[in-house]
């Protein structure tokens, strides 16, 4: 097997070339509306926001950092420009049921010269009907009725009175009222006078008092219908007032909102209501009471009037109440109370007809927002409760506001975990987000993607106020865009971490007193973000040159060799060496984990202990069955160990502890490996690289260590200037294998050997040697059984 060799600086690095960014700064390049690489998203976004049909809203996923929400606020801002202004809404008193305010859709504009006409008509009913109650003309006509009423009453007395006196009798008023008696000559008899009255002129005296005394009662009983006579005509009256009052301003108002019947309705309604209180008009000394003038006002729930196309609302905080909107209160004298004007709208009024963009992971810590959001677009309308009616917990009377119609399209922003989650779990979440819009974590990095990039870069600069960047910062930049992809081949399109950096970039520029960014000033940016995260990192390297953890970067040593594993922390990743151990010698074709024994282990790293195993047995046992009894160890390894990348450096340090050969500690090796001893591609590989290079350094000079690494993995590398610097002095070298010989060929400086035509691999060979000491194992075994088997054998002859 051909040894492959040492990659040179141009591979471990992709250049971007300067000659192809045909600009001298950023300020001469256009700006990119639309980000670049992106076109699944836009597709999916221009096909969701015009899908008209019922559940077609759309979630947006990707990891964060990649701008999902500037891109989408952007997209559909454009997107909404050419669509139509939706409707204004607004809520009105019920005269009818004042617990169920009415809502009212006007056309865009007019839901704000509505509650100013309102208002204006409240401020002239104010004083206009208190005036009309206090013109001479009221109470000349309010008098003339009463004096009328007077004269009625007095009049029918009158007559009695008239008759009474006819007969010789008398009508005397008391304070209990009115009595009847005889009298002659004008005079009232005297009782003594009247006991000398024959019987005949007794009975004629009484039967006149008596019919004068039903006369006097049936009077008496028509005065109630007499007032309720005078106060039908009084009503009549005020409601003649009234309308003369009103029929000026209502009538101008019933003509301006002739096309809208609601309107026209809602003002016959509000004279009929004046009309009913037109008492309470007059009769107080402070005007009319305000809560009546109140009941004439509008609630303007949604204003369109300065809205340019459809509406795009992001709501940072998507609770029930800012979503549906909500029923204020306000104290009293100590007693609550709300009315129809203390309803307020939520983030989905202002968005109907429009884009609503909420972040899933928000909604979904809310109490019972997510199911308030769906309720409203299963639905079709909102409708306006508090969540203690809504789920039965409080039994208070409140309003219950008219439903609102909805149409809005809702754009939910998410990472792709979430998404997925919630297709499996919620099984309303197709049904109503039914248009999956799927970010690209990186972008393809080519000829023609460059200028785009470079149009990306001056467009955040731009948007970040930030000095123009010259096209060997741009260059810099793109170089660390690959760098985050981990790919030579692509650039991160997370767009946030770039942000950033211009920003610190410019903040250096500003320090030394630059008009432009330079390449000096990204780097520098690069350096100080790396610094600032790199306490833990220090520490462990520091543990490392005071021997505390033990890693040896020279020398040989049997079943021992340097692995690779990646430690992140918030934002920040480095590599770190690990020494791997392992011990062999007879037994059963076992071998122990020791980290998932110790249940510090997790699956992936397991299984790629028991492919090892397999490989073992496959490479080496041939049709017989494999005699080993091994253990594999990370040692001070405390935190637990997760992925198959260390497979590889198992799988040579258990070889080296099987056959006794040395392996070389200047190597450290990663990569995973397949049944068949094939390596494939692990991630992590630059800090991996970065960490043992540190490791080499700080323990003395660096002279001829190097990194065994998968060969896939070698168009990731965008490794850091030390190490290209290392690289080509000669010092350090990394060496890309495809096989597991491979990989033992560059450890043991032996040759790793192909079994022959007879299975037997060659004289002198690594695998020779492993074979060689695998089978004096079965021997051994062989022999225990054999002793065990003599043993069980004298027993049942002693049983006998």
């Amino acid at each position: 097997m051909v040894l492959p060799s040492p990659l040179t600086p141009e591979q471990v690095y992709h250049r971007c070339p300067v000659d192809q960014l045909d600009f001298d700064t950023t300020d001469s390049l256009e700006d990119l509306d639309l980000p670049c690489g992106q076109e699944r998203v836009l597709r999916a976004l221009e096909f969701g926001a015009g899908m008209r049909a019922d559940g077609f809203n759309l979630f947006v996923l990707g990891p964060s950092g990649t701008g999902k929400h500037e891109l989408v606020e952007r997209f559909l801002a454009n997107y909404a420009e050419q669509q139509p202004v939706p409707s204004d809404w607004c809520h009105v008193h019920n005269f009818e049921f004042a617990d169920r305010p009415r809502s009212m859709r006007l056309a865009a504009g007019e839901g704000r010269q509505f509650k100013k006409d309102m208002n204006d008509l409240s401020g002239e009913l104010r004083t206009a009907i208190p005036a009309t109650f206090e013109s001479e003309e009221y109470q000349a006509r309010l008098q003339e009725l009463q004096e009328e009423m007077t004269k009625r009453q007095h009049q029918s007395l009158f007559d009695i009175q008239e008759e009474a006196n006819a007969n010789n009798i008398a009508m005397i008023t008391t304070p209990a009222g009115f009595t009847f008696a005889p009298k002659r000559n004008g005079e009232v008899i005297d009782p003594e006078e009247y006991k000398n009255f024959s019987d005949e002129e007794k009975a004629l005296v009484e039967s006149k008092i008596e019919e004068l005394q039903k006369q006097l009662q049936q009077t008496i009983q028509q005065f109630p219908r007499l007032r309720k006579e005078v106060r039908e005509r009084v009503h009549g009256l005020n409601e003649e007032m009234v309308q003369l009052t009103l029929g000026g301003p209502i009538g101008e108002l019933r003509e301006k909102w002739r096309h809208q019947p609601a309107i026209v309705d809602f003002l016959d309604a509000i004279r009929e209501d004046v009309v009913e209180h037109a008492e309470a008009f007059q009769d107080n000394e402070n005007g009319p009471p305000t809560g009546l003038l109140g009941r004439y006002k509008v609630n303007l729930l949604v204003d369109n009037a300065d809205t340019t196309g459809a509406p795009v609302i992001y709501e940072d905080l998507p609770n029930h109440q800012h979503l549906a909107g909500q029923i204020e209160h306000r104290t009293r004298q100590g007693t609550l109370y709300t009315d129809f004007t203390l309803i307020k709208g939520g983030s989905v009024h202002r968005a109907n007809g429009g884009y609503l963009i909420v972040d899933a992971r928000r909604i979904l810590s809310q109490p019972m927002a997510w199911e308030s959001l769906k309720r409203i677009l299963f639905s079709g309308e909102i409708r306006i409760e508090s969540l203690e009616r809504l789920y039965g917990l409080a039994s208070t009377i409140s309003l219950q506001p008219e439903p609102i119609p909805v149409s809005v399209k809702v754009v939910l922003l998410g990472d792709r975990m979430l998404y997925y989650l919630l297709s499996h779990y919620d099984p309303d979440f197709l049904d109503l987000f039914k248009v999956e819009a799927d970010f690209e974590d990186d972008l393809d990095r080519d000829g023609d993607s460059y200028g785009l990039y470079a149009r990306m870069i001056a467009t955040m600069a731009r948007q970040l106020k930030c000095r123009p960047l010259d096209r060997e910062a741009v260059a810099r930049l793109i170089e660390q865009a690959s760098r985050l992809a981990a790919d030579q081949r692509k650039l991160t399109a997370h767009d946030r971490v770039l942000k950033d950096i211009v920003s610190e970039a410019d903040h250096w520029a500003t320090q030394a007193d630059s008009t432009t960014i330079e390449m000096v000033h990204i780097q520098r940016a690069i350096d100080e973000r790396e610094f600032r995260a790199s306490r833990v990192r220090e520490r462990s390297r520091e543990q490392i040159a005071r021997g505390v953890v033990m890693i040896a970067t020279e020398g040989e040593m049997v079943g021992q060799v340097n692995g690779l594993s990646v430690l992140k922390l918030g934002a920040s990743m480095f590599g770190q060496p690990t020494r791997i151990t392992a011990t062999a010698r007879p037994g059963r074709g076992q071998v122990v984990d020791i980290e998932r024994e110790a249940k510090l282990g997790g699956p992936i790293h397991s299984k790629a202990v028991m492919i090892l195993s397999r490989f073992l047995a496959s490479q080496y046992a041939g049709d017989g069955e494999l005699s080993l009894s091994a253990s594999l160890a990370f040692e001070q390894s405390y935190g637990g160990v997760e992925g198959d990348s260390a497979s590889v450096a198992e799988t040579c340090v258990l070889l080296s502890a099987i056959s006794r050969l040395p392996l070389r500690q200047a190597f450290a090796v990663t990569g995973s490996m397949n049944q068949h001893g094939e390596i494939q591609a692990v991630g992590g590989v630059n800090e991996k690289i970065e960490g043992f290079f540190d490791v080499c350094r700080e323990a003395g000079k660096v002279h001829g260590q190097g990194v065994i690494l998968p060969a896939s993995n070698v168009e990731h590398l965008m490794l850091n200037a030390a190490v290209r610097q290392a690289i080509s002095d000669g010092d350090f070298s990394i060496y890309p294998v495809s096989h597991i010989n491979q990989a033992i060929e560059l450890l043991t400086g032996k040759k790793a050997g192909q079994p022959g035509e007879n299975g037997e691999f060659p004289e002198a060979s690594f695998n020779r040697a492993v074979a060689e000491r695998l089978f004096r194992f079965a021997e051994v075994s062989k022999k225990q059984d054999d002793g065990e088997g003599s043993s069980d054998r004298n027993g049942d002859t002693g049983h006998d």
